[in-house]
C-alpha cells in the first residue's frame, strides 16, 4: 500500500532520471527533478531529507521492487536453486538503467555514502535469498547474504562495462560467479561429511549455530515453486 509520500517520492524519481545521465545524483538533479514534477522544494526534503542521497537510494528500492516482479512472472519449479539464484540476479541487472546504475555506484563509492550502499546492496542480497525461500537461521543466514552482495557487486560493475551483444559476456560472468560460491558450499558440506575431518568443525560448527538471523515477519509473496535448498 503506497503513502501519499510514496507518490511524491516516485513523482520526483520520474522526473529525476531525465537529468541523471547529465548530472548525477546531485543537488541540481534533485532541484531539476522537484522543479519538474511540480513539488514544492519544502515539501521534497520532507520526503528526500538527504535529497540526491534519498533519490538515488529511492532508485534502487525501485529496481528492487521491479526485480521481484520479473522473479514473480517466472516458472522457478524446475530450476536448479542456483540457476534461480542466477535468474534472480540478472532480472535485478536487467531493471536497471546503465547509466543511472553508473552515476549510483559513483555516489556510494564516496566515503559520507559508501554505508549507504553496502546497506542497499545488503538489502537486494537479503530480498533474493527471502524470495528464494531461504529459511536459513543461523551464521549461514549472513554468509549467503555477504556472498551475494559480493557477487551482485562485481556482476553489476562487470555488466557495466560490457558492449557484447545481449549482455552475454556478462551472464558467462554471472555464471562463474555462482559457480565459485557453490564450490565454497560443496567442499563445506564435504568437510563436514568426511569422517577424518569433521571433528575439526565440531567448534566452528557449534559457533555457527549460536549466530541468529534476525527476527522477521515471514514473507507471504515468494513466487511458487521458488523454494529450494
Amino acid at each position: 500500500m503506497t503513502t501519499p509520500y510514496d507518490d511524491i517520492k516516485s513523482k520526483i524519481l520520474d522526473a529525476a532520471l531525465i537529468h541523471v545521465a547529465f548530472d548525477g545524483w546531485t543537488d541540481a538533479t534533485f532541484r531539476a527533478a522537484v522543479a519538474d514534477a511540480g513539488v514544492e522544494p519544502a515539501l521534497a526534503r520532507a520526503v528526500l531529507p538527504r535529497g540526491p542521497v534519498d533519490l538515488a537510494l529511492a532508485y534502487h528500492q525501485r529496481g528492487d521492487q521491479q526485480m521481484l516482479q520479473k522473479i514473480r512472472a517466472m516458472d522457478l519449479s524446475e530450476m536448479k536453486f542456483r540457476d534461480k539464484v542466477i535468474a534472480a540476479v540478472r532480472a535485478r541487472i536487467e531493471v536497471g538503467d546503465k547509466e543511472a546504475v553508473r552515476r549510483g555506484m559513483t555516489l556510494f563509492a564516496l566515503p559520507q555514502h559508501a554505508a549507504d550502499g553496502a546497506k542497499a546492496l545488503w538489502a537486494t542480497a537479503d530480498l533474493i535469498w527471502d524470495t528464494l525461500g531461504d529459511t536459513s537461521e543461523d551464521v549461514n543466514w549472513y554468509t549467503k547474504r555477504a556472498s551475494l552482495s559480493a557477487v551482485l557487486s562485481s556482476t553489476v560493475l562487470y555488466w557495466l562495462g560490457d558492449d557484447s551483444e545481449g549482455y552475454e559476456k556478462t551472464w558467462d560472468f554471472l555464471d562463474r560467479r555462482i559457480n565459485d560460491v557453490m564450490q565454497v558450499e560443496k567442499l563445506k558440506a564435504q568437510i563436514n561429511d568426511n569422517p577424518l575431518l569433521k571433528p575439526l568443525m565440531t567448534g566452528p560448527n557449534w559457533l555457527g549455530k549460536q549466530i541468529r538471523a534476525p527476527m522477521r515477519k515471514p514473507r507471504t509473496d515468494w513466487p511458487m515453486g521458488a523454494s529450494g535448498s
